[in-house]
């Protein structure tokens, strides 16, 4: 396999998971603080928590794709 086509299976895989984990982060940490607040969050709250889901899932998904990718398709030559 090729470096480019490599690359291209982890950006591919990295932004199919993107939105899904990135709505996952986001709901748990809402619950999360909701819970802890013991109150409905306000709408910029709500935004924050959204900014903080997108970063983390920024971190995560290419990490997790590359890692991945390595283990099911090895080291590209």
């Amino acid at each position: 396999m090729t470096h480019g086509l490599f690359v291209f299976y982890v950006v591919l895989l990295a932004a199919l998971l993107f939105y899904p984990v990135s709505q996952w982060i986001w709901v748990l940490s809402v619950r999360r603080l909701q819970r802890k607040l013991d109150r409905e969050l306000s709408q910029p709250e709500i935004a924050g928590q959204r900014r903080r889901a997108w970063v983390i899932a920024t971190v995560i998904c290419p990490l997790f794709s590359v890692l991945f990718n390595l283990s099911t398709v090895g080291m590209p030559q």
